[in-house]
């Protein structure tokens, strides 16, 4: 290892091979190594033969290290830099210009047949597969689950019920009516008197869900509707047997008619609740409504985002507002006509006490009130099914009732399947390859909803792709740019008039997209935009509610106001028309994701959430103005039989004349219900 270690020097391989312990070479043998290269080196035949030893000698291998010619200086020549010569650069083919064709008098422009519709590929959504098996487990463990649970329910003995009641009330109403025009005779007076307490009997049985219903409320330190009826029913019962004492006809009719509303309830609210269900059940995706602050000069506005099932699960069985004072009303009701009866008592007898505390229970909840609440959210409901929207209970239903606007896109008004083009016309002497080719890049770089048919057609025609310089939007429905040096404006026939365009003769297509080079008319391309009627009815439901303001956010030129008002026949007057850099700028504003959903929806366009907030505000009049009647009609009722009592007018409380209160406040009930119908 001594030798090994020289200063200076490079370790030699014999070195090497005396350290493994190999035998030393004596210069005659290093001589006698040497030999031509045309001859077969014994070392080589020896490395051709297999090993036979366990350890690989190197000696062999060495020597034939040394046998190989060794270059002589004279061959090694490095060539300068400068005698190198440098490579061609690779020549780059130019497509040739487009030829323009001479202009001939003699050439007669035709329309080109249309090419083929074509249809966009959808956009691919990002929803990552995490997000979509979240979003069904969730659907699957609630709506789902909750809709098998009311699908077993079922709607049979309900509408049994409903039916045999009905039937029990229209019985009851007539023998009342009888009654009353002295169409009984004495003799028949008794078995009367005995039918409507069997009616009364009857009525109660069928709605006995109900009234167990009112006790489960009592139990819960609750006060319903259901509880008063319970007490009505408690108070009638007694009264009837009375009747049965005194041959005096019972208050069936009425009674009967308010169980048969509440069992109508009942059936509306079950109704309600798998339809929503069955909504969000079948959901593919689920998007929300949420109340965006300061969205447009200081007013709000209502954005679509990402939707959570739970924004809906936590809040559909919330009581609203209405139903909340609603129920605050029966319980004064009832302490009301307690004192209306223990007055009366005072004044009289026991026996005209309970008739009185009896009679101002029904009159103090007409029958109507008990489907005030539930029947206008099931007819809204049923329309809002059919678009696959559904609402996130009562804070939805007062959230969409802000004062706020409406953003519209471009795919809200125009989807993209549709418009289609339908032809096209060349004017002038340039090349109709070109003229298409400018069109084309100066749509697609303002973008829109005709873009796609463009970039279609040319590539349908092989054409060039341009850039496009200086593009500007001008405000009575056109666009322009700087294509290869030359001033392209596109746009509608009265954009191109209003430029000082020259129109030929007989051009006078409406529905198309003029194109003009340097100041002159080289194309037209005619375009059918399909009225969707889901697009139109969402667009005028917008514009017919006050505080609600639709914006339009599209940046397609061809959106104009005279094209909304002619295309789907709503009135722009309602519609906010700001600049095109503001609707660019409002296009972009993202919802917060900590905001709560105000509806749902699970279906693309436009009327899905039109109808939802059009909707939240008819429902949210309705149940306001109805339970507001209906206190009113009871809250009159009320100070009667109170007057009565004092008066002592205990006579004028026949069936016939509560009956008859009772119907005259079911007509104002019944249409107020009916409003959510007309969204």
């Amino acid at each position: 290892m001594d030798e090994m270690q020289k200063d200076g020097s490079e370790l030699e391989l014999e070195d090497i091979l005396k350290e493994f312990g190999a035998p030393e070479q004596s210069e005659k043998d290093a001589d006698d190594d040497i030999l031509l290269w045309d001859e077969e080196p014994e070392q080589e035949r020896a490395l051709n033969q297999p090993v036979t030893q366990d350890t690989v000698r190197l000696d062999d291998i060495t020597r034939v290290i040394r046998q190989q010619p060794k270059a002589s200086d004279e061959t090694i020549r490095f060539t300068p830099v400068s005698e190198v010569e440098e490579e061609e650069p690779p020549y780059i083919i130019l497509p040739p210009e487009p030829k323009t064709e001479p202009y001939s008098e003699e050439w007669e422009p035709e329309y080109e047949q249309p090419i083929s519709d074509y249809v966009p590929l959808e956009p691919i959504q990002f929803k990552p597969r995490s997000r979509m098996l979240e979003l069904k487990k969730k659907l699957v463990e609630g709506p789902e689950k909750l809709y098998y649970e009311l699908l077993e329910k079922g709607f049979g003995k309900l509408r049994m019920a409903i039916i045999a009641n009905g039937i029990v009330a229209i019985l009851s109403a007539a023998a009342t009516g009888c009654y009353a025009m002295g169409l009984i005779p004495e003799d028949r007076m008794r078995f009367l008197v005995f039918g409507q307490f069997l009616a009364l009997l009857l009525s109660a049985l069928f709605g006995s869900y109900q009234l167990i219903e009112g006790v489960g409320d009592l139990i819960k330190r609750r006060f319903s509707p259901n509880t008063l009826l319970l007490f009505s029913f408690i108070a009638c019962i007694a009264d009837g047997v009375l009747c049965l004492n005194q041959v005096r006809m019972p208050c069936c009719a009425p009674f009967s008619l308010n169980v048969t509303m509440s069992l109508w309830s009942a059936y509306q609210r079950r109704n309600t609740d798998l339809g929503q269900m069955d909504t969000l059940r079948k959901a593919a995706r689920l998007d929300s409504i949420v109340l965006h602050e300061d969205y447009y000069q200081g007013m709000p506005g209502f954005l679509r985002g990402e939707g959570q099932v739970e924004d809906f699960m936590e809040s559909y069985r919330e009581p609203s507002v209405p139903e909340k004072t609603l129920n605050s009303y029966a319980l004064v009701a009832l302490f009301v006509s307690v004192l209306i009866g223990v007055v009366a008592a005072v004044r009289t007898d026991m026996v005209s006490g309970l008739q009185f505390f009896g009679a101002a229970l029904l009159v103090a909840m007409p029958a109507t009130a008990y489907i005030t609440i539930s029947r206008p959210m099931a007819l809204l409901e049923r329309r809002l099914h059919r678009l696959g929207t559904v609402l996130c209970g009562w804070r939805g239903v007062t959230g969409l009732n802000a004062k706020a606007v409406f953003p519209l896109s471009d795919t809200d008004l125009v989807p993209g399947t549709a418009a289609k083009l339908n032809g096209l016309k060349f004017y002038g002497s340039r090349n109709p390859d070109q003229v298409v080719a400018y069109s084309t890049a100066v749509i697609v770089a303002d973008g829109g909803v005709i873009a796609p048919l463009f970039s279609q057609l040319l590539e349908s025609r092989n054409g060039y792709h341009y850039e496009v310089e200086t593009l500007r939007a001008y405000p009575n429905g056109g666009i322009g740019g700087v294509v290869n040096g030359e001033a392209v404006l596109v746009g509608s026939l009265t954009f191109m008039r209003d430029m000082g365009v020259e129109m030929p003769e007989g051009v006078k297509v409406k529905q198309a997209i003029y194109v003009a080079v340097d100041g002159v008319l080289n194309g037209v391309f005619a375009i059918a935009y399909s009225k969707l009627r889901s697009t139109s009815a969402g667009l005028s439901t917008l514009c017919s509610y006050r505080k609600l303001y639709p914006l339009l956010t599209a940046v397609d030129f061809i959106l104009t106001d005279e094209f909304i008002r002619k295309k789907f026949g709503a009135n722009t007057k309602r519609i906010l028309f700001p600049e095109r850099k503001v609707r660019k700028e409002l296009g972009a504003v993202v919802p917060d994701v900590e905001n709560l959903g105000l509806a749902l929806t699970t279906r693309e366009g436009l009327a899905g959430a039109a109808y939802a907030v059009t909707g939240a505000r008819a429902l949210r009049t309705a149940t306001v103005l109805g339970v507001t009647v209906h206190m009113i009609a009871g809250i009159l009722g009320l100070l009667s039989m109170l007057v009565l009592t004092l008066v002592d007018a205990g006579y004028l409380l026949t069936p016939g004349n509560l009956l008859l209160f009772e119907l005259i406040w079911m007509i104002p009930g019944l249409l107020i219900t009916e409003w959510t119908r007309s969204i």
